[in-house]
């Protein structure tokens, strides 16, 4: 009799329905104008995204320089502990400062999917 072994992937559900594991990260302030890539070690089930400090935090999937004419493909966090909650698969995302010098806090949810299975997040909404 031959066993079948499923492993975590992309289209696998039951690596979505399971509980993931904490992954922390964050930084007490980003220059004006400057843009981070969070890079996360394994697939995302979900996160959260806090703005501290003060000025504009900007949330987004893909680096600024590929929206250039794109207007609002972003998510921007403008008070003290403004939050932001998102229940997305993503190997990375992207923090940059629209104005002032915001700082930040980043909790994800992980699923033991490896980022080198997670595709290239583009279309509609991303980088256009």
């Amino acid at each position: 009799m031959a066993w079948n072994y499923y492993d975590a992937g992309i289209g696998n559900v039951a690596s979505y329905q399971a509980s993931g594991h904490p992954w922390l990260s964050g930084s007490n302030a980003l220059t004006s104008n400057q843009e981070i890539q969070i890079t996360f070690p394994f697939v995302t089930k979900s996160i959260t995204v806090a703005q501290s400090g003060s000025g504009v935090l900007r949330v987004h999937f893909a680096p600024t320089g590929s929206m250039v004419g794109v207007p609002n493909c972003y998510w921007q966090l403008d008070s003290d502990e403004d939050a932001l909650t998102m229940n997305v698969k993503c190997g990375s995302l992207y923090l940059s400062a629209g104005s002032g010098t915001p700082g930040f806090q980043v909790m994800a949810e992980l699923t033991r999917i490896e980022t080198a299975r997670m595709f290239a997040l583009t279309g509609s909404g991303i980088t256009e």
